[in-house]
């Protein structure tokens, strides 16, 4: 199929599957269900699995997980010879499924984790377990090849995110010239976006200063020379919007009331104690990417936004799944997971 016609019926397979998902006005009926058999009811058409409520929530998670991931694969395939970005996006669970693996050898665990299948797709050598070397071998992280000390974790799980970004922003950079832009844009906004959460998180949070968070943003340009970086960094894509929030106080709502994202902030009544919440923003930022691909996707039905933009769509919905899920078999109250998926903090403010 060339071009032109796998993209009509990538528009018109996916259109048809948007329909019938649990996003825009729709996801309000997945965090309106009662119990985790009513989820499931809604959310498949086979009979309910007879197994416990804590596994019965793990399954759906799965399950719903299982079939996003084939559904993709299966409009990828439309394509003779897709788009290098859109095969990026797929292969993000390698890099989520090499920290499972990393994290289990690092506690010496004796069963492979529970990982993302992507079929041919994927370039690690699952079939090795436990021998990391051989899984990694002749892949893009083919450096990680020996389980991590607990204490190395964290910076090496950073470096996989790191290198991931890298390798989605310059797929997307190889994009047809008159596509190019709209992937960019969105892939853009979405790395500035991580890194202000980035940068909040452990600024608010793990109380680090503003050199070390510096020292852990994605940026455009390296910059070596740690002392150079918040100057140079300044100037970044990727890395000065988050840069530009390290030296405010983050219980002055003064501070933050001028800020370029200020319409993404916790609310400020007169005469009661503010600090900025970065769970909250967090969520505020997700839920502007996800009207950002909806918008994409139907603006531009013959490229390849629309499959882009269907993958961070679906994924959006996935997470409200989980989050639907996790509260349904913590018995959560309905509004706090509501809040705690992203899905209504708009309404709050």
């Amino acid at each position: 199929m060339d071009r032109s016609a796998a993209s009509a019926y990538v528009y018109a397979k996916a259109s048809g599957m948007l329909a019938k998902s649990f996003v825009g006005s729709r996801a309000e009926k997945l965090f309106s269900v009662k119990s985790l058999r009513e989820l499931y009811g809604l959310l498949f058409d086979d009979e309910v699995p007879a197994i416990t409520e804590p596994m019965l929530a793990k399954f759906i998670e799965t399950k719903a997980q299982r079939a996003f991931v084939s559904q993709y694969i299966g409009l990828l395939e439309s394509y003779s010879d897709p788009d290098e970005v859109l095969i990026t996006l797929l292969r993000s669970y390698d890099y989520e499924n090499i920290k499972e693996i990393g994290a289990a050898l690092c506690y010496k665990e004796s069963v492979m984790p529970e990982l993302v299948d992507i079929g041919s797709y994927s370039r690690i050598g699952y079939k090795y377990w436990p021998d990391l070397a051989a899984m990694t071998a002749n892949s893009s992280v083919s450096w990680y090849n020996k389980p991590p000390k607990s204490s190395e974790q964290q910076a090496i799980d950073q470096k996989l995110d790191m290198q991931y970004i890298a390798h989605l922003w310059n797929s997307a950079k190889k994009v047809p010239l008159a596509e190019r832009e709209l992937v960019l844009d969105f892939v853009r906004r979405e790395v500035v976006y991580q890194n202000i959460m980035w940068a909040l998180r452990l600024k608010v949070f793990y109380k680090y200063d503003a050199d070390r968070i510096a020292d852990m943003l994605f940026y455009e340009r390296t910059v070596e020379d740690t002392a150079k970086r918040r100057t140079a960094g300044k100037t970044d894509l990727f890395a000065r919007d988050a840069l530009a929030i390290l030296d405010k106080e983050s219980d002055s709502w003064d501070a933050w009331s001028g800020w370029k994202y200020a319409d993404f902030l916790n609310p400020h009544e007169d005469g009661v104690v503010w600090e900025i919440d970065p769970c909250w923003v967090e969520n505020m930022m997700r839920r502007d990417l996800n009207q950002q691909a909806l918008r994409a996707f139907h603006k531009n039905p013959d490229t390849a936004m629309v499959l882009f933009s269907w993958f961070k769509i679906k994924q959006n919905e996935l997470g409200y799944i989980r989050s639907v899920a996790e509260g349904l078999r913590m018995n959560v109250d309905a509004d706090e997971v509501l809040t705690a998926a992203g899905a209504s903090v708009s309404s709050a403010k």
